[in-house]
């Protein structure tokens, strides 16, 4: 295990020490002061983070583990391909931005544009689960993936407005049965079948044993609002002339 104060170091020097750390597979970050890029083409370490990680936490992380004692700002995730990053806390806008594999867990909510171009190729498939509630435009242009949202302690429908705009691929999970606000024409929906939970519930049991603030099999049982493309009334009309 290694251990790296953080407190007045930026973020440039922070980066280079821990990927000069290659023979040990722990590493954790004690007083983070929004140091950016934390993570940053991650594979082999589990990195732990004790405070506040600045922008482009994990972007292009690859593979294993990293976990944040606290809040995330934004970009959280940015194009990332494998690995599991899990947030005990919130996190900003465009939280899985451009995500193209490995699962992201916020234990609360997240800013505007979650999720926003997430993608799927091969074996790649990204899996975002976020415990709170969400803003405006989640799952913008989303073309693979799925992306839940549990919606723990808010009252009403815990996603923004124009949820799952431009939305090609992918699959939307949001608890209840409530549309979200706005939510474009073209965006289909319906409320889950057991079919569709059986690939919902490994995650939520992911979620519950990683947070322990949900039983997993009462959230498995509630209803669930599938959002996903409408391939009769395609996005193909505001680009070209038909």
């Amino acid at each position: 295990m290694t251990n790296i104060n953080a407190k007045g170091l930026h973020f440039q020097k922070l980066n280079d020490t821990i990927r000069g750390i290659v023979n040990d597979g722990a590493v954790t970050i004690d007083n983070c002061e929004g140091q950016r890029y934390i993570g940053a083409g991650l594979e082999k370490l589990d990195l732990t983070i004790n405070g506040t990680p600045g922008n482009a936490l994990a972007c292009y992380m690859n593979g294993d583990r990293v976990t944040v004692n606290g809040n995330a700002q934004d970009a959280t995730g940015d194009t990332m391909s494998g690995g599991t990053l899990i947030i005990h806390g919130s996190s900003g806008d465009a939280t899985g931005y451009g995500m193209r594999g490995g699962k992201i867990f916020v234990r609360d909510g997240v800013g505007y544009r979650a999720g926003i171009h997430m993608k799927q190729y091969e074996n790649l498939f990204p899996k975002l689960v976020i415990g709170g509630k969400t803003g405006n435009f989640l799952g913008e242009y989303m073309a693979g993936g799925v992306l839940v949202v549990l919606g723990l302690g808010i009252e009403g429908v815990p996603v923004g407005r124009f949820c799952a705009t431009g939305i090609h691929g992918g699959k939307i999970f949001i608890r209840g049965t409530a549309l979200p606000p706005e939510l474009p024409v073209q965006v289909a929906h319906r409320v889950a079948t057991a079919e569709d939970k059986a690939e919902l519930a490994p995650l939520i049991r992911e979620y519950c044993e990683l947070f322990k603030n949900a039983d997993a099999e009462k959230l498995i049982a509630d209803d669930y609002l599938l959002l996903y493309p409408d391939s009769k009334n395609p996005y193909k009309q505001l680009y070209v002339n038909n």
